[in-house]
C-alpha cells in the first residue's frame, strides 16, 4: 500500500499547545475527496475540542474544519467534481446517505455523521479528506482568502433564515457580535430585513451599523433590553453564556422565534408562561446540509458578502489560538497554510 502522508499541526493531548503532526492517512476511499488546503478558517469550536471541552476528543487532534483548498485526489465513486476544483468543507466531513434524513437533504442532522474533527483529521494540515457530497464547490466569485468561515459559522446563521422563512418584512436580532453574529449581520442586511444587534461592547457601534445593523443595543443593559418589547420575528442567539432569557422572550413579536446557536452548557431558564401567550418558541439547529452550504455560497458570492478576517501563516498557529482566546480578533482568525512544499 502506497504510503499517504498527511502534514498537520496536531494538540498531542487536552490544552496542549499545537506542534508540527505527520501522520499516514491509508488509501483514498471510493466515497472520499482529497483536498490540498490553502486557507483554513479557526474557529471557538477548534478551541473547545483542543481543550476537550466536550468530552469527546481524541489525541493526537489535528482541528480545523473551515477549509478553502483545491481537489488534488478523487475516489472512484466520487461525482461531480473534478481534479484541480477549489472548494470548501466544513464542520461534517461525512454522513450515512442512506437514512430518512440524509435521503430528506437533512443530512446534518444524520446520527452516523462525522464530523470534520471529531475522531477524523480536520484542516490544519497540508491535506483533508471528506465525503464528496460535503466537498463543496467554491463560486468564482468568492475571496479563497476569506470564504472559509462562511462553511461553518457563516452556515450556522444562514440556515435558520431558510428554516424560519425569513423574508425582507422581517425584523432579526442578533445576540453576540463576535465571529458568528458579524456574519449574521452581513447576511441579514443583503437578505434585506430590518437588523438589530445586541452586543456586550458599544464601542462597536459605528462598525457594527457599517456592517449592516440598522440599531445597536447593549446586551448587558435591561431597561434597553426591555425597550425592545415585541419588536422582533427571530432572535439568532450565538452566545455561550447564559442571559436574562425572560426578557429576551418578551422581545420576540406573537410567533417570534428565539433560535440557539450558540451552546449554552447550563440550562435555559424559561418561563412556559412567556412562550404560551404569544405563541413563541425556543428553536436551535447546527450548521447546515450539503445544499443549504452550496446556496449560502450562491448567495454570498451575488451578494459579494465576505467575513471580516485577521490572516495568520498556519506555522504561526499557536499565536492566532492566542489572539481568539484574547477575544479581540475582529471578527474571524483564518490560517493561510505556509508548508515547505519541497518535504
Amino acid at each position: 500500500m502506497t504510503k499517504q502522508t498527511i502534514r498537520a499541526y496536531a494538540a498531542m493531548q487536552a490544552g496542549d499547545k499545537l506542534v508540527p503532526y505527520q501522520f499516514d492517512a491509508g488509501e483514498l476511499q471510493p466515497h472520499q475527496v482529497e483536498v490540498k488546503v490553502e486557507y483554513c478558517g479557526l474557529c471557538h469550536s477548534d478551541l473547545s475540542m483542543i481543550d476537550n471541552d466536550w468530552g469527546s476528543s481524541v489525541f493526537p487532534l489535528v482541528a480545523g474544519h473551515e477549509v478553502i483548498g483545491t481537489i488534488i485526489q478523487l475516489g472512484s465513486a466520487a461525482k461531480g467534481l473534478k481534479v484541480g476544483q477549489r472548494v470548501g468543507l466544513g464542520w461534517t466531513a461525512e454522513s450515512c446517505e442512506h437514512c430518512n434524513l440524509c435521503i430528506d437533504g437533512k443530512h446534518n442532522l444524520c446520527s452516523q455523521q462525522t464530523a470534520t474533527i471529531v475522531n477524523h483529521a480536520g484542516g490544519f494540515a497540508d491535506k483533508v479528506r471528506a465525503a464528496w457530497q460535503w466537498v463543496i464547490p467554491l463560486p468564482d466569485d468568492l475571496d479563497p482568502e476569506s470564504a472559509g468561515p462562511l462553511l461553518c459559522g457563516g452556515v450556522t446563521v444562514f440556515d435558520p433564515l431558510l428554516k424560519h422563512n425569513i423574508q425582507a418584512i422581517h425584523h432579526v436580532a442578533v445576540i453576540g457580535i463576535g465571529g458568528l453574529g458579524h456574519m449574521a449581520i452581513k447576511l441579514l442586511k443583503a437578505w434585506g430585513c430590518e437588523v438589530t444587534a445586541f452586543t456586550s461592547n458599544l464601542d462597536k457601534t459605528d462598525e457594527l451599523k457599517a456592517m449592516g445593523a440598522d440599531h445597536v443595543v447593549n446586551s448587558r443593559d435591561l431597561t434597553a433590553i426591555k425597550a425592545q418589547r415585541a419588536q422582533f420575528d427571530l432572535v439568532l442567539c450565538t452566545v455561550n453564556v447564559s442571559l436574562e432569557w425572560k426578557a429576551y422572550l418578551n422581545t420576540l413579536a406573537p410567533e417570534g422565534q428565539l433560535h440557539m446557536l450558540g451552546l449554552v452548557l447550563e440550562p435555559l431558564a424559561i418561563p412556559a408562561g412567556s412562550l404560551i401567550g404569544g405563541a413563541k418558541a425556543v428553536t436551535g439547529s447546527p450548521t447546515g446540509s450539503p445544499i443549504v452550504l452550496r446556496k449560502l455560497l450562491e448567495f454570498a458570492a451575488r451578494k459579494q458578502i465576505a467575513p471580516q478576517i485577521e490572516l495568520y501563516p498556519m506555522s504561526q498557529i499557536n499565536a492566532a489560538i492566542e489572539r481568539l482566546h484574547s477575544g479581540k480578533a475582529r471578527y474571524r482568525v483564518v490560517l493561510k497554510a505556509d508548508f515547505d512544499p519541497a518535504q
